[in-house]
């Protein structure tokens, strides 16, 4: 019996460490093809000024619930964007149940006086969540631009001009990704560390992928869409929890691409509490395995090159990580104690401990240095807590994920947020 249970431990870890080392490859080639950019030179895609009298029609959509906090405040932000009025057409898409209606109707209804063109949408029910939200106001109004921002963005005034015209000039790029800051990163170790690896996403992950041409996602807030790319791709769909990749992927099989740009940056919020940042990525992580189990074998017939297609099966199904690491982890425990030793174990696991410092040193300190977010030593700090919350996950989500992948429904949770004192992304850097 021991024996059998030894055999049964040895196959599990071995297992996990494959997809965990494969898992791994996958970031460390988008470091590489990072660094190779880096010395080549390769710069974000920029779009010439439009005149004034050229400058489109644009919806700019933000879908809300319960959030009182942020959403009068997204309002006035959003109001002072750097476009013309008439052309400027901003949706509340409010779900909510609290208090947030009244008071955003009544900042509404002050920014109207001023001459801002703001319709305040509720629905009679959540259905659909935010992809029902943004399909029902898409119904309201015909403008070929579609800007997207949750309610703790705040994009500075010169958003819109230095990023609509990328999609005007280009009639194949179906959306324009911003890349996000975050205001709040500063508050405790868990928002400093989520602030370091957020920084790697989208300053390592999502441009080099886009550089590339292999498929990065829309990240739900801070982007703007060609209103064509959403109605040829068969609009959104609420069958997942993460409607922006599912609409992603179903524009990429359509044979649109994205832009993602670096400047400017749109600063928004990351969960201050553990469980809230739990929720949020258990959200994130069963909506990507409802995406991947629709779409990777779409992806892998794609008319495709093999490394694009590859890395788009990589991005969709990543997420595999948090169970593998947790089943990894109890079978190494039960091996070795079976064993009596864990020494038969060392080989593999100082292979994946070195993976694990590539990656994450690769894809944290560049953005940390780029972006003069502290010392050395603060950074120091701070890349070590990276690892043991990403095991806390492991073992958070990680059964969430494989009942998502037998088929399990979940709903949409909100993530709770704080008003901060509002910061231009100049401003945020010249802090640090």
């Amino acid at each position: 019996m021991i024996a059998l249970l030894q055999l049964l431990a040895d196959g599990v870890c071995l297992a996990a460490a494959l997809i965990l080392i494969l898992i791994g490859a996958g970031f460390i080639a988008i470091i590489a093809r990072f660094l190779f950019d880096q010395l080549r030179g390769v710069k974000d895609p920029v779009a010439a000024a439009l005149p004034e009298d050229e400058l489109p029609h644009v919806l700019l959509q933000i879908p809300v619930f319960n959030e009182p906090a942020v959403t009068e405040q997204a309002l006035r932000c959003v109001a002072l964007l750097d476009w013309p009025r008439d052309r400027l057409h901003i949706q509340l898409l409010d779900d909510s149940t609290d208090e947030t209606p009244e008071r955003a109707e009544a900042a509404a209804r002050e920014l109207r006086a001023q001459g801002a063109d703001i319709l305040h949408v509720r629905r009679e029910d959540r259905s659909g969540f935010k992809a029902g939200a943004c399909a029902a106001g898409l119904a309201l109004y015909d403008a070929p631009y579609v800007a997207m921002l949750d309610a703790d963005f705040r994009p500075p005034a010169d958003w819109l001009k230095r990023t609509v015209p990328l999609l005007v000039k280009d009639d194949r790029a179906g959306f324009v990704q911003s890349r996000c800051e975050f205001s709040n990163f500063r508050k405790n170790w868990l928002t400093r560390a989520q602030g370091l690896v957020q920084d790697g996403h989208f300053l390592i992950e999502q441009r080099t992928r886009a550089r590339a041409g292999w498929l990065f996602q829309f990240n739900g807030t801070g982007g703007i869409w060609r209103r064509e790319t959403i109605e040829k791709s068969g609009g959104w769909s609420d069958y997942s929890l993460c409607e922006d990749l599912d609409l992603t992927v179903r524009a990429a099989l359509g044979g649109w691409h994205g832009i993602f740009v670096t400047e400017p940056p749109i600063p928004g919020q990351v969960p201050e509490e553990l469980r809230d940042f739990r929720r949020q990525q258990r959200r994130w992580s069963n909506g990507f395995v409802q995406v991947a189990k629709k779409t990777v074998l779409p992806l892998w017939r794609a008319p495709w090159t093999l490394t694009q297609r590859v890395a788009a099966i990589v991005l969709i199904v990543h997420q595999i990580f948090f169970p593998t690491a947790a089943l990894g982890l109890i079978a190494l425990v039960l091996g070795a104690l079976l064993r009596g030793s864990l020494l038969p174990y060392l080989p593999i696991l100082k292979f994946i401990g070195a993976e694990t410092a590539i990656v994450v040193l690769g894809f944290t300190l560049p953005p940390y240095l780029a972006l003069k977010r502290g010392s050395f030593v603060d950074y120091v700090k701070t890349m070590l807590s990276v690892p043991p919350l990403m095991i806390y996950l492991a073992f958070s989500n990680g059964a969430k994920i494989l009942q998502t992948m037998r088929g399990r429904k979940s709903t949409f949770k909100r993530t709770p947020k704080i008003e901060h004192a509002p910061a231009a992304p100049a401003q945020v850097r010249e802090a640090e």
